[in-house]
């Protein structure tokens, strides 16, 4: 290749070199919008014995009730018996990203789940986020629990310890823009500059330290948004003082979700919510509304397709799924604001490839895409018994 010939620019599996598939839960019913409702499955399913307990469970081949399974790092409570044994008390749910900017719950057990990814698991902490690639790279605090493409957390280790970077990239950055520069920096820059290629995600890494600047301050507002308070941060807030409202609450069980334009109202059933901003209704995934879509999650359970443990949940409308949509429309109406200046940002003249080989940043060793050690203590496995390390 000539030194005329534009070189490309590093893609994101390069820059963030261990990535980790999404869980595959193997049963819808594991996971729900509710808490309350995991506990209540929960328990009908720890009642049910024999052919019951089988349609219930749902068995694969990966997981089925006589199978035993080791428990999930930082899940002490869950147990490792096989469950038609001994299913336990009911592990508390955690929080996980079902689907793009869909917070959900999850049974943290893993006799429950076809595959489980420990190893992201035991990097779960106050400190760690999860970049994923559905359909555009997007952060959040939550494990990402869903079909949303390959998770790239930010940091190997618990603790916020050895960030998920090629080796000698912070080195090189803060050396070209004169200034120390974070892990949490370099994710801002993807969330700015990241675009889709033939070869994957690339990630041009701006030469100009003032470019440089812009695409931080752009990805920082960015990443605010996408976080909605986690990691204490502020919940972000639509700007001159605007903010959606509850005009009439959502009583009984709402049949629908519509929108009016014209006076920015979003209805469920007899309920209203409002302002809500056009951008914030018209926001889609893949071609699908992320309004219309939390709203079908929420109910599903009630839909004449729900069958077994899927079909319990909540019989009235909860008043916490009214607040997290108020929070939602107001995620979702920042970013539709912020689409055009992200579509539009230019991060200038790239680092070289020469550049980045001779700082040893590509390629990125083979140890890099492995999941680092961080076992300090002996976790339990099958059947009670405690993994050799």
């Amino acid at each position: 290749m000539s030194a005329d010939t534009p070189q490309p620019d590093p893609l994101l599996d390069d820059l963030m070199p261990w990535a980790v598939g999404g869980l595959r839960l193997g049963r819808d019913w594991v996971a729900a919008p509710d808490p309350a409702a995991l506990r209540t499955r929960w328990s009908v399913l720890a009642g049910a014995e024999g052919a019951e307990r089988d349609r219930l469970f749902r068995p694969s081949r990966s997981r089925t009730p006589t199978a035993p399974a080791a428990a999930l790092p930082g899940q002490r409570s869950a147990g490792t018996a096989r469950f038609a044994d001994a299913p336990g008390p009911c592990p508390d749910p955690v929080r996980v990203l079902r689907e793009p900017f869909d917070e959900q719950w999850l049974l943290p057990d893993q006799r429950l789940i076809d595959t489980a990814r420990p190893e992201l698991w035991r990097v779960l902490d106050e400190h760690q986020l999860f970049l994923v690639e559905s359909p555009e790279p997007l952060v959040t605090a939550h494990l990402p629990a869903g079909r949303l493409g390959r998770i790239r957390p930010l940091h190997r280790r618990p603790g916020g310890g050895e960030p998920n970077l090629a080796p000698g990239l912070l080195p090189l950055l803060g050396e070209r823009h004169g200034g120390r520069v974070t892990p949490q920096d370099v994710l801002c820059w993807i969330l700015a500059a990241a675009r889709p290629g033939p070869r994957g995600y690339e990630v041009p890494l701006a030469a100009d330290s003032g470019r440089w600047r812009a695409g931080l301050e752009l990805g920082h507002r960015l990443l605010t948004v996408q976080l909605r308070g986690a990691r204490g941060g502020e919940a972000p807030r639509l700007p001159g003082g605007r903010r959606p409202y509850v005009r009439s609450a959502v009583g009984g069980w709402p049949g629908g979700i519509t929108y009016d334009a014209e006076t920015e109202t979003l209805a469920l059933g007899s309920g209203t919510v409002s302002p809500v901003p056009t951008g914030a209704w018209e926001y889609e995934v893949q071609g699908v509304r992320v309004l219309e879509s939390w709203f079908a999650a929420r109910t599903a359970h009630r839909g004449p397709e729900a069958d077994g443990l899927a079909a319990l949940g909540p019989a009235e409308w909860p008043q916490s799924w009214t607040s997290e949509l108020l929070a939602l429309v107001t995620t979702l109406a920042l970013l539709a604001e912020l689409a055009p200046e992200r579509a539009a940002f230019e991060p200038g003249p790239s680092l070289s490839a020469a550049e980045l080989r001779a700082a040893g940043v590509l390629p990125p060793p083979a140890w890099s895409r492995r999941p680092a050690s961080v076992l300090d203590h002996q976790e339990e496995g099958p059947g009670g018994q405690f993994a050799l390390l």
